[in-house]
């Protein structure tokens, strides 16, 4: 069985920390930090304009020259918002996030955010899957029949 990012959400939870595009990228990191994430959405009006993550402060503050504490997070956040709904599988998130080159999916239904999966969650899910379908190997190859 392939796990679903619906079925993911409802084990971690579906808290969703967001951070506006005006607000500073200082306030964004200590945020991050209080909450143990990596990423945030950048939301206006109810909606996702970019998404804020520590690969973005690491490859932006420096590089463009942008480590100032009341620097802008509409300034170093990734544009580009790629996202999942709740019914894919966790090896979609793992394509997408592989041809993207990114490592937070915002997840969205009905046009509004309803959690986020981490590069981290698809990893763990399909570690999961994976050994389920070797357990339900074994017992099958064993006499103990397929889903014992």
């Amino acid at each position: 069985m392939k796990t679903t990012i619906g079925q993911v959400l409802e084990e971690k939870g579906n808290e969703i920390y967001t951070i506006s595009p005006e607000d500073t990228v200082q306030n964004a990191l200590k945020k991050m930090s209080e909450k143990g994430v990596g990423a945030l959405m950048v939301m206006l009006n109810d909606k996702i304009v970019g998404v804020f993550s520590e690969r973005d402060f690491a490859r932006k503050a420096i590089l463009k020259d942008l480590a100032n504490p009341s620097t802008k997070v509409s300034q170093m956040m990734s544009r580009q918002v790629y996202y999942m709904d709740s019914s894919r599988t966790m090896i979609d998130c793992m394509t997408l996030m592989t041809e993207k080159r990114v490592r937070h999916l915002p997840v969205i239904e009905n046009d509004a955010p309803v959690g986020i999966i981490s590069i981290g969650d698809v990893v763990n899910s399909i570690i999961k899957d994976q050994k389920s379908e070797i357990h339900d190997l074994e017992n099958y190859i064993t006499g103990g029949g397929y889903g014992a």
